[in-house]
């Protein structure tokens, strides 16, 4: 998947926070331990160092939603992760964000710590970020 391609999923489907653009997710992808798993309407990508993966960013096309796509590349993720030498993944989620929320604890990740108003909002709200571990061994 191109990173055009990627920055529009991730357009569509970030709506409350900035999106990342295509020149973001090019200089990502070209970055050494970063890996992508990809679909025609969604993506993943992670970074594996030193026996651990980070999942940056996952995304779906908001027409291929809730049919089991998000399921799919997280599975696929977390595979790759594990073929790039990791054991244990994490990442960050907003507490607001219920299906990404809904879609790591069904996949077994665990809430580990709280980042207090990390996310910002419009109106200058602000959400806390979870983090969420798994072991992969």
């Amino acid at each position: 998947m191109t990173p055009d391609r990627m920055a529009t999923i991730h357009a569509a489907a970030f709506t409350q926070s900035r999106p990342w653009s295509k020149t973001e997710f090019a200089e990502l992808l070209a970055s050494p331990h970063v890996f992508a798993s990809t679909d025609n309407h969604g993506f993943a990508i992670g970074r594996a160092i030193a026996g651990e993966a980070e999942l940056l960013t996952i995304a779906v096309d908001p027409a291929e939603q809730g049919m089991g796509l998000g399921r799919r590349i997280l599975e696929d993720f977390l595979t790759a992760a594990r073929q790039n030498g990791a054991d244990t993944v994490f990442l960050e989620v907003a507490e607001d964000n219920t299906p990404a929320l809904a879609l790591y604890r069904a996949a077994g990740l665990q809430t580990t710590a709280t980042r207090k108003g990390y996310y910002a909002r419009s109106g200058g709200k602000s959400v806390n970020a979870f983090i969420m571990v798994q072991k992969l061994t």
